[in-house]
């Protein structure tokens, strides 16, 4: 596997805990690393997507609600909200990642934890999000 792609699940476990505690203090990342042994690029990687959508979440949540047609964000499977919130993050803020390997990271995300529909659905959303940030 790819580191990227390692580093992503990760991010996606952390979001997902803080998700379900409702804590999203960084203090999560310390003790959850003690239990991993990884390369540090997969580490740092996770970090930065994990705080990246911590700070922006209300910028983040508002691009999703609006672009999610008839679902409320809360009434989203958990992981698939995750998945949007990171995938959102990287359109909208990380402009050194192609657009497409940022959309295809989730989309593989979502078939592998969620499902087949989830991943249609994840693909449509993000396409939106980047329509919107303007880029190809």
């Amino acid at each position: 596997m790819r580191r990227r792609t390692k580093a992503r699940e990760y991010a996606l476990q952390l979001l997902y805990k803080s998700d379900i505690t409702k804590n999203p203090e960084y203090e999560a990342l310390d003790s959850f690393w003690k239990e991993e042994e990884l390369e540090e690029e997969v580490r740092e990687f996770s970090r930065q997507l994990f705080s990246g959508v911590i700070q922006n979440l209300e910028v983040i949540d508002n691009k999703i609600s609006g672009f999610a047609e008839n679902w409320n964000l809360k009434r989203m499977a958990v992981v698939d909200r995750n998945i949007l919130r990171m995938g959102s993050y990287e359109l909208i803020y990380m402009s050194d990642i192609p657009p497409k390997v940022s959309i295809n990271e989730a989309v593989d995300l979502a078939k592998k934890y969620s499902g087949e529909e989830a991943g249609k659905f994840v693909n449509g959303i993000l396409d939106r999000i980047r329509e919107d940030a303007g880029k190809e």
